[in-house]
């Protein structure tokens, strides 16, 4: 709980992808790796930091007071989801929401933080329509416009989204409803954003993939492999976490192995 708001972390798929530790975080030191495997031990196999980076692709659900079903990103897919081919398995969001008691005409709301395949994979049900025909899918027009040339992408996301008149594309800071609010942190991809939830007194901050490591969480300017700037997500993590601090807010993370943290 976040003051009157549930949180469920939903867990779309997990396991080991084709990259280890040190691939991912090339600019990573030894006692940055020790802090973090200590911090997160799970994100590391059997080899350690040479070897296979192990970890979750999350959806967060959030009910609000009024009842209003609001998704942060949508998880790796179908088998038939761009993700497919290098993902961990297949996604199980949608058994994942029935078992909660949502069904899919229930969101209202459904935030994507970028457009990557791993974050945007149920845009899309299993017979190919988007499989939350109620909700607006709230996107920064930065995003939009970054991904134009990807057809893969885009025939995925942004185009039956668009013709079903269920693409928002923002441009900025937004409110999305009481409690919800949407901030812009670019580097990861040119249009990113994460998700301020606060209500009363506490906070959360969904970050997407502000963060993507713990390794990034104890030494916030150590660069992702795939960052598009890693100069400006370095920045945006660096902000983000003296705000999280200065409102004392907690951290829902899509790809730590636990799903809610503190910062250090």
């Amino acid at each position: 709980m976040v003051g009157s708001f549930a949180v469920h972390a939903l867990v779309d798929a997990a396991g080991p992808i084709d990259t280890t530790n040190r691939e991912a975080f090339p600019g990573a030191s030894e006692d940055d790796w020790a802090a973090a495997r200590a911090l997160d031990p799970m994100a590391f196999g059997p080899d350690g930091v040479d070897g296979a980076w192990v970890l979750p692709f999350r959806a967060f659900v959030v009910i609000g007071p009024d009842d209003h079903v609001t998704i942060v990103d949508l998880g790796v897919g179908s088998s038939a989801s761009p993700a497919a081919a290098w993902a961990p398995g297949p996604g199980e969001l949608p058994e994942k929401l029935t078992a909660l008691g949502i069904g899919a005409s229930e969101v209202g709301t459904v935030v994507l933080t970028h457009l990557h395949e791993d974050h945007v994979g149920w845009v899309l049900g299993r017979a190919g329509l988007p499989m939350f025909g109620n909700a607006e899918h709230v996107i920064q027009a930065a995003e939009v416009a970054a991904v134009a040339d990807e057809r893969a992408i885009v025939e995925a996301t942004v185009d039956p989204l668009r013709s079903f008149g269920l693409l928002r594309q923002v441009d900025g800071p937004v409110s999305l409803r009481p409690g919800i609010d949407l901030e812009p942190t670019p580097g990861h991809t040119v249009g990113h954003q994460s998700v301020w939830l606060t209500s009363g007194s506490e906070t959360l901050l969904l970050t997407g993939d502000l963060l993507v490591h713990a390794v990034q969480l104890v030494a916030p300017s150590v660069a992702y492999a795939a960052e598009d700037d890693p100069v400006a997500a370095t920045a945006s993590r660096e902000r983000m976490y003296a705000e999280a601090r200065r409102r004392g807010a907690s951290l829902a993370t899509a790809h730590l192995t636990e799903a809610f943290v503190a910062l250090p």
